[in-house]
């Protein structure tokens, strides 16, 4: 009996994941902003996925896990990856050179499980609850009123509120998508085929749109190994094995700090300020996650 009692018990690392997670969530919007000051957007992007690749290549040779099977599979791989690694990071780098706040990102990304939670019944031929209507005006409330209040300090412009839609936009479809369509395949296959994705598409619009022009210093090289490592490696992985053992609504439930806690990063890193009145627009924000996203 008493085997069979410690046998169930959850690994310290796996008790302590959500907040792990969280936490290395949230601090890369603050982290990839001070990046940007060394490199563009897509160049930075390009460096970072193909990195990330390097890194999983000798995972996959020593571990040799199952590859996709058939063409259909691989495309849904690809299509998520160019949604979420391309369009989202992309996008809402872009957001960041425009001069949007680690903050003032984080909340419009908050809005991602309010427009999934929408969406996917319509998908779905299902009717949409009041609950989450009523969720979506509480986002979106939030938003605008972050964003309002934080005018004074720093004006939002047209290409960043445009930048961070897309960026959104980018990360629902690819969250709707893998829904749709997603198979579970090994953690190593599906991010090394999805940076893979990723870096095929901003490498060449980096080329072309940019200068590609990088100024390697202590922070950057610090930067990026926080965003390939913490980020891009141990976050997802963490994920990953949250989702396997059945642990991703805890992650749900700390997801709502991941706004307010950015804009702490941001301030750490970045002086960013973020006025009082402006954590009560996050705190409506939230509330409108919670009721867009609670089960009936």
């Amino acid at each position: 009996m008493r085997k069979g009692l410690i046998s169930n018990r959850k690994p310290l690392w796996l008790i302590a994941a959500p907040v792990i997670f969280t936490l290395l969530w949230a601090g890369g919007y603050g982290v990839a902003k001070v990046a940007l000051q060394y490199a563009e957007p897509l160049t930075l992007l390009s460096v970072r996925f193909g990195l990330v690749v390097c890194i999983l290549l000798p995972f996959y040779l020593f571990l040799r896990p199952k590859l996709p099977n058939g063409l259909s599979q691989w495309f849904h791989l690809i299509v998520v990856g160019v949604l979420v690694q391309a369009i989202y990071f992309g996008f809402c780098w872009w957001a960041f050179r425009s001069g949007v706040a680690a903050g003032v990102l984080a909340i419009f990304m908050s809005l991602q499980p309010i427009l999934v939670a929408i969406s996917a019944p319509k998908f779905a031929r299902e009717s949409v609850s009041p609950g989450r209507w009523l969720g979506l005006i509480l986002g979106l409330i939030g938003v605008l009123t972050v964003i309002i209040i934080r005018s004074d300090i720093e004006p939002p412009t047209i290409p960043g509120i445009t930048f961070s839609t897309l960026g959104l936009l980018g990360i629902t479809a690819g969250v709707l998508y893998e829904k749709r369509f997603g198979i579970q395949h090994h953690p190593v296959v599906s991010n090394m085929v999805q940076y893979a994705a990723g870096f095929i598409v901003v490498l060449p619009a980096a080329f072309f749109l940019e200068t590609m022009r990088i100024e390697w210093t202590g922070t950057l090289f610090a930067a990026l190994g926080y965003l390939v490592i913490g980020n891009s490696i141990i976050a997802i992985s963490l994920l990953v094995a949250m989702i396997r053992t059945g642990d991703v609504s805890k992650v749900s439930s700390l997801m709502f700090l991941v706004p307010p806690l950015a804009a702490l990063f941001g301030w750490i890193l970045l002086d960013e300020e973020m006025p009082l009145l402006a954590w009560g627009g996050m705190a409506v924000a939230a509330m409108g996650v919670i009721l867009a996203t609670r089960k009936s």
